[in-house]
């Protein structure tokens, strides 16, 4: 599943969403022009084994590796699910309250998949967490809103339908969730970072409960 567009406009301008996303495209470029990329990535990755609970620097990864990529595709696609999502969080919790709300997410994202693994010398980077907590709280604020959605036919062919929040999200998270338990058995082998997902849309389901939301909007229906 693919989403599309969502029926849901904001009723504010999503400034804060807008420069994440161009900040995270900025060092993307940054990222692919640097004179060795293999350095880049080491230097700003998050790289378990080399975090050292006694040296406060070796944490900065888990912030700097939320704005870096693997691939084109996979840049766009997070910014694509950012877009589309991204905005009524914001409108929801207020500009600055907004960030803050990104970068937990992506934190806490950073920190399960560090846990599932400790001992991996293999680059975790990407928004997938920090956008997977955009999701999180997209569920809970707006389970019946309408995406329009594209899916692949049992003939193999693109459909586009539209689907509540709570089916598509939801069958997104399982999948993540299979996925990461599916992947335990080879964390030191690289590929997606399944647990960082899996991560970030929990935390984004629980803490939009406890953050104090800007204003009150009459689409706002709570789980």
């Amino acid at each position: 599943m693919f989403p599309i567009r969502d029926h849901n406009p904001s009723r504010k301008f999503p400034f804060v969403n807008l420069l994440i996303i161009g900040i995270t495209t900025y060092v993307f470029l940054l990222e692919i022009t640097a004179p060795s990329l293999e350095v880049f990535i080491s230097q700003y990755a998050l790289i378990p084994s080399q975090v050292n609970l006694g040296i406060l620097s070796t944490f900065l990864p888990f912030i700097y590796s939320m704005f870096l990529h693997g691939s084109w595709l996979h840049i766009i696609s997070n910014m694509w699910f950012l877009w589309i999502f991204g905005d009524n969080i914001e409108s929801h919790l207020g500009h600055s309250i907004y960030l803050i709300f990104y970068l937990v997410s992506g934190l806490a994202a950073g920190l399960l998949q560090f846990l599932f693994s400790l001992q991996s010398s293999i680059p975790t980077l990407g928004a997938s967490g920090a956008v997977s907590g955009i999701l999180g709280a997209y569920i809970v604020l707006y389970p019946r809103h309408k995406i329009d959605t594209l899916v692949f036919t049992f003939g193999g062919f693109l459909q586009q339908i539209e689907l509540p929040a709570s089916f598509m999200l939801g069958y997104w998270f399982v999948i993540q969730l299979l996925s990461g338990i599916g992947s335990l058995g080879f964390m030191g082998e690289g590929g997606v970072a399944w647990w960082a997902h899996i991560g970030g849309f929990a935390a984004g389901f629980l803490l939009i409960r406890f953050f104090p939301k800007k204003n009150s909007q009459s689409s706002t229906d709570l789980l």
